[in-house]
């Protein structure tokens, strides 16, 4: 039986499971008996290969067996059912007349041997217990430490946001308002991956589809892209390593914003699109795209940022582990990001 089995047979107590629908004493006699029929059916094969043969060693899987699944009871009249049935109708009717060995003797022996099979099942069967409720006790534990430590990360991240959202306004309508702006949106893409982590409860993954669509409401909303102007998400569901995903969020805060920003100029009316898809030949590919002026050729020309939304996309890409390639036209600019499994 494979080692990762019987810890799992350890932790199957089927008269607490079972009770009360059915008395736990009920419980372990209905094993008992199963068992008890086990031995016979196995016996009856093996008897059609090797006649005669280990009359009584079928006994003791099935002990262990009942006691395993129903405490030291169920095993005590497995062995009571089997080793009766097995002495009367089997062994003595074969035995008798060919064997010097006491019948009672035999009869003794199995009993002592079973009475170490029950006694070891049991103190194994305990122990798993008792691993079990410690184990369910740690991770409850754990379960409060995280729940605590996500409350925590939330109220600073929203405390971190509420500064940066305090000095833009005082800034106003000026470079450093802008930057500030900027700023408190990719405080708020990390304060989404690390909400959906806990959320979803995959432990250090993240959902990225509903990672990336919370992530594309808010964008909309607070880039103000209403009315003529849509972003739209088209975003396979995949679980992408915490890590990544805030990256890649960031990737997108960072390409939607410059779209709003500066791909529509002398325009009402536009479109933004971000998916998320799986790639031919393996890995994802992330595609932010609009359908705006595109990017003049020649030199671009300076921002006022001096091009830290490029550095950041670039730095982003390759903690993500991805590379970023960039196609524009008069139909519109799209950024492609293409990130390993």
């Amino acid at each position: 039986m494979p080692n990762s089995v019987v810890p799992r047979l350890g932790e199957l107590d089927l008269p607490d499971r079972l009770a009360p629908t059915i008395p736990r004493f009920g419980t372990q006699l209905g094993v008992a008996l199963l068992c008890a029929a086990g031995v016979e059916v196995s016996r009856v094969a093996v008897n059609a290969i090797a006649p005669g043969s280990a009359v009584f060693a079928l006994i003791f899987p099935a002990i262990m067996l009942a006691t395993l699944l129903a405490r030291w009871q169920a095993g005590a009249l497995t062995a009571a059912i089997s080793i009766a049935y097995t002495f009367f109708v089997v062994y003595l009717p074969t035995a008798s007349g060919r064997t010097p060995i006491n019948p009672h003797l035999a009869v003794f022996a199995v009993g002592v041997s079973a009475l170490l099979t029950i006694v070891l099942a049991e103190t194994f069967r305990r122990a798993v217990r008792r691993a079990a409720t410690e184990r369910n006790r740690q991770i409850a534990d754990r379960d409060l430490m995280l729940a605590e430590f996500e409350h925590r990360v939330k109220n600073n991240f929203a405390v971190v946001a509420s500064m940066l959202d305090i000095q833009r306004r005082r800034a106003g309508d000026t470079p450093a308002g802008e930057a500030l702006g900027a700023a408190m949106m990719r405080v708020d893409s990390i304060a989404r991956a690390h909400r959906h982590l806990y959320r979803d409860g995959r432990g250090s993954e993240v959902n990225i589809k509903d990672y990336l669509e919370d992530l594309c409401a808010t964008l909309s909303d607070a880039l103000l892209l209403r009315g003529g102007v849509r972003l739209e998400c088209d975003v396979d569901p995949a679980p992408i390593q915490r890590d990544h995903a805030v990256s890649i969020g960031l990737v997108v805060n960072e390409l939607v914003t410059n779209a709003a920003k500066h791909a529509f100029e002398g325009r009402e009316s536009g479109r933004v699109m971000v998916s998320w898809k799986r790639r031919p030949e393996g890995g994802w590919r992330l595609t932010v795209a609009d359908d705006g002026v595109g990017i003049p050729p020649g030199p671009r020309p300076k921002r006022k940022d001096g091009g830290l939304g490029q550095r950041l996309i670039e730095a982003f890409a390759h903690q993500a582990g991805g590379t970023v390639t960039t196609d524009s036209d008069k139909a519109g600019t799209q950024v492609m990001m293409d990130v390993p499994d």
